[in-house]
C-alpha cells in the first residue's frame, strides 16, 4: 500500500503540474489544483508512514497553499 500511495502520488502531482503549465482555462487551472491537492495529502500519509518530516512539513504546507489555489480559480467571482 506503501508504494500505492507514492506512485499515486508521483502521477498526480505530474499531472496537476503539467495542466497548470498548458494554461488551458481558469476552471482547468481550479481542477488541477484540486488534484495537486489530493497529491499532497497523498504525500502527507506518505511521510508519515515513512517517518519522514521534511516531506510531511512540506506537503501540509503545499496542501494550504493548492486550497488557496483551489478557492481562487474554482470557488472566488471574479472581481467586477
Amino acid at each position: 500500500m506503501h508504494n500505492v500511495i507514492q506512485w499515486l502520488a508521483t502521477i498526480l502531482t505530474i499531472v496537476a503540474a503539467s495542466t497548470i503549465a498548458a494554461h488551458i482555462s481558469q476552471k482547468a487551472t481550479g481542477i488541477a489544483f484540486v488534484i495537486f491537492t489530493v497529491s499532497s495529502v497523498l504525500w502527507v500519509i506518505f511521510a508519515a508512514l515513512d517517518n519522514d518530516n521534511g516531506l510531511l512539513v512540506t506537503n501540509l504546507v503545499l496542501t494550504g497553499i493548492n486550497l488557496l489555489g483551489v478557492y481562487r480559480y474554482l470557488i472566488r467571482s471574479k472581481p467586477a
